[in-house]
């Protein structure tokens, strides 16, 4: 499959690393909105190209992967590009996930391409996660817990800011609640009962601090509803004690069964992981995959993780599938 990457930031270049890992997979192009020239990439037969550029790529690409932000980028790029490309994206602000899907699905059915929004781990495997479970366990209640981990779309929601340089956030989990969780209690818990967001900000020399910490902590959808911390540090701080991109997380379901609902039943999904980008990449480019697959049956419109078969997303034949995996 011949893939394009929209965007060269930290996701941008997980995807040209899990590209490299999966030999059914060719980047034929990067396309930025930075001077090309100043942009290098890891893959000797690449083009790096202006955006502006990319529908001359219309015919040279099978999906088109969008590594914008979720706060301003993607719900313009999405439906936008999704007109020319069978596209991807990670599409990570939940409460506007339905708004986005109908946004894209419009764009890309009416002009007969396929688009996956909201590929990743969250949205994206938790999702599968949580479906499966509640499916299972009818009888029961979900909890995610995030962290602690760099969240990219909070990060960099704040960036977008006026008067910020850099910025690092951290979603925490309450131990707290996570372990009365773990127990079986099924405690009734709030979103800022279940988590913390620490905020590290690098500020433009002259910034306002009060307005921007006050920005930041008001901010909906992203930190209006959590206990919110905001450190200003330097831009050498930042490099120096918050360079990497760790992330995980949980998602429990607890459960009963039998005849008088007797017994409890615990499901969790844990990730740990060294590099969010770079595993929200290698997410991503199977389901790349899959939507290749899908469009070669005839399926247009947006799709979601919750229509993805998972024989879509291996590169391997069904018969090592059932041999080995089943």
């Amino acid at each position: 499959m011949k893939i394009g990457i929209y965007g060269y930031g930290n996701l941008g270049k997980g995807v040209e690393c899990a590209i490299m890992q999966n030999p059914d997979a060719e980047l034929v192009a990067v396309f930025t909105r930075r001077d090309p020239e100043t942009v290098k990439i890891l893959t000797p037969n690449a083009k790096v190209i202006k955006a502006d550029r990319v529908l001359e790529y219309k015919d040279e690409i099978d999906v088109m992967i969008i590594c914008g932000g979720s706060a301003t980028d993607l719900p313009v790029m999405t439906p936008e590009l999704a007109k020319s490309f069978n596209v991807i994206d990670s599409f990570d602000t939940h409460a506007n996930i339905p708004t986005h899907f109908k946004n894209v699905d419009a764009s890309a059915r009416d002009n007969g391409n396929i688009a996956l929004i909201s590929a990743g781990w969250d949205p994206g495997m938790f999702s599968v996660s949580r479906l499966m479970a509640s499916a299972i366990l009818p009888y029961g209640k979900d909890y995610t817990f995030w962290g602690r981990g760099v969240s990219q779309g909070h990060s960099d929601a704040i960036r977008r800011i006026e008067g910020v340089a850099d910025a690092r956030q951290y979603t925490c989990p309450v131990e707290e609640a996570m372990n009365k969780v773990r127990a079986g209690e099924n405690p009734e818990l709030s979103v800022r009962q279940k988590h913390t967001r620490e905020c590290f900000v690098v500020a433009e020399e002259g910034a306002d601090l009060d307005r921007i910490e006050k920005e930041i902590v008001t901010m909906p959808n992203y930190f209006a509803d959590y206990d919110t911390t905001v450190t200003f540090i330097t831009k050498e701080e930042l490099e120096r004690d918050h360079k990497g991109i760790p992330h995980g997380g949980s998602v429990i379901r607890t459960g009963v069964t039998g005849k008088d609902k007797e017994n409890k039943e615990i499901i969790e999904y844990k990730l740990t992981l060294d590099s969010n980008p770079e595993f929200t990449a290698s997410v991503i480019l199977c389901y790349a995959r899959a939507i290749c697959k899908m469009r070669s049956r005839g399926i247009t419109g947006c799709v979601t993780v919750f229509d993805v078969a998972p024989r879509d997303m291996s590169a391997l034949p069904y018969e090592e599938m059932l041999a080995h995996m089943l």
